[in-house]
């Protein structure tokens, strides 16, 4: 099946030039990536300002510094999709390595700095009141990476190369993970890089036999990282009997539930909850979802939970769609991530995972989470523009059936099109034949 699946995937100098050319025609991008992202940024716009005068009065500032700080993140965060939206993938490609060695610079200045007393980790960079949390960064620098190394390495056909595939991807998981989940205590973000390097992998093509090794080796570490670190243990323990003490260890998984029960169908209402006035730990940042929960209930939960689902949709069927293989992964991995970051932070105030300290994409106070997850939906909908459904109208009779998101599908998109009709170039015929 490896050699039937490499078997059109082409090496020449003309298939690499036109994938980092976009191929594709530009047309209308997808304005539902849109506004799902607007969506969600009001909701959650709606709930930070509806507990700003609860935090101000619990931290001593304004009633209106939490929502204000909201603002302007979201506000920075519409500059960087108005740019990222604009980049062509052949210019990111080209940025991949000057991305790594800035995300790098910025996370050796975050273990660097002092700690804030409030949050003893080495995860920020503090210049007074500017703080700077430096993974998110990571993320985008490794999404960017990995996607140009996978699509080379199917272009050139040694996706199940060892050396050449399956080396780099683990060593970056090595030292990522040294750094992310073991100096900077952060194995929530961990996983959300692990999901999103998986996923990529897998759709790229790398062999099971590969992937279920790599998955080995992420279960042993996590297992050692848990083992041997003390709040971690007591994390596990409270995960797995949240009520055994919620005086202490328990605190706030007990206050999560509370408050996610305090909802009931329709809701208290905005201005009627009471969770944020210092009962409910970080109710602008991680425990934002328990927080909407009890203004809006069951009701607005579902509401909430089908905009996520509605979103991660769209982007599972731009990737179905996308131009080229480069396109494809970036938007897999964007999907991963905001996914997996989202069934943490839901399943985590649910009870029905272990806290960890993970913002809800687009809805959670905190503007470096915002401001790069906007950036990275800027690429999507800079990928959306040279999406293949654009030519549908054109090809009347041709079938019109959505393709499935597969490692097949991946494949068929980077084979050159000399392979599939005997023609040069990767123009309007590899669209139609995404489409099919």
């Amino acid at each position: 099946m490896q050699r039937d699946r490499l078997a059109g995937v082409g090496s020449g100098r003309g298939d690499a030039d036109s994938e980092l050319a976009g191929s594709g025609r530009k047309h209308r991008p997808d304005y539902w990536i849109l506004i799902l992202m607007v969506a969600l940024l009001s909701v959650g716009i709606i709930v930070v300002y509806s507990i700003s005068p609860a935090l101000g009065k619990a931290h001593d500032v304004s009633d209106n510094f939490y929502v204000t700080r909201q603002v302007i993140a979201i506000a920075l965060g519409g500059l960087a999709f108005f740019v990222t939206s604009r980049i062509p993938i052949k210019r990111w490609r080209q940025l991949c390595v000057p991305l790594l060695l800035f995300a790098a610079a910025a996370t050796v200045l975050a273990l660097i700095m002092p700690v804030n007393a409030q949050y003893p980790a080495h995860r920020w960079i503090r210049l007074g009141s500017f703080s700077f949390q430096s993974v998110e960064l990571l993320k985008f620098a490794l999404l960017i990476w990995l996607a140009g190394l996978l699509a080379d390495r199917v272009r050139s056909g040694v996706i199940t190369d060892t050396v050449k595939t399956l080396q780099p991807i683990l060593a970056a998981l090595l030292v990522v993970g040294l750094v992310v989940a073991g100096i900077q205590s952060d194995l929530g973000s961990m996983a959300v890089i692990v999901a999103m390097i998986g996923l990529m992998a897998f759709v790229a093509g790398l062999p099971m036999k590969k992937l279920v090794l790599v998955a080995v080796i992420v279960g042993v570490g996590v297992i050692l990282a848990v083992s041997t670190t003390p709040y971690r243990r007591a994390r596990l323990a409270t995960f797995l009997h949240p009520t055994a003490d919620c005086q202490s260890t328990g605190y706030q998984a007990c206050q999560a539930l509370i408050t996610v029960g305090s909802g009931g169908v329709a809701g208290l209402g905005l201005g009627r909850g009471v969770q944020a006035y210092g009962y409910l730990p970080e109710a602008a940042n991680d425990s934002i979802f328990a927080v909407y929960a009890e203004k809006f209930g069951f009701v607005g939960v579902t509401v909430l939970i089908g905009l996520f689902a509605a979103f991660f949709s769209r982007l599972k069927r731009l990737a179905t769609r996308a131009s080229n293989p480069t396109s494809r992964l970036i938007v897999i991995g964007i999907l991963a991530w905001l996914a997996t970051q989202t069934i943490i932070n839901i399943g985590a105030m649910l009870g029905l995972l272990p806290l960890k300290g993970i913002t809800l994409p687009l809805v959670s106070y905190g503007g470096t989470s915002v401001v790069f997850i906007m950036a990275a939906i800027g690429v999507v909908f800079h990928i959306s523009k040279y999406a293949s459904y654009s030519d549908q109208a054109e090809q009347g009779k041709t079938a019109n059936r959505p393709m499935v998101l597969n490692r097949q599908t991946f494949e068929r998109a980077g084979r050159p099109a000399a392979s599939q009709n005997g023609r040069g170039g990767l123009g309007r015929q590899r669209l139609r034949g995404l489409a099919r």
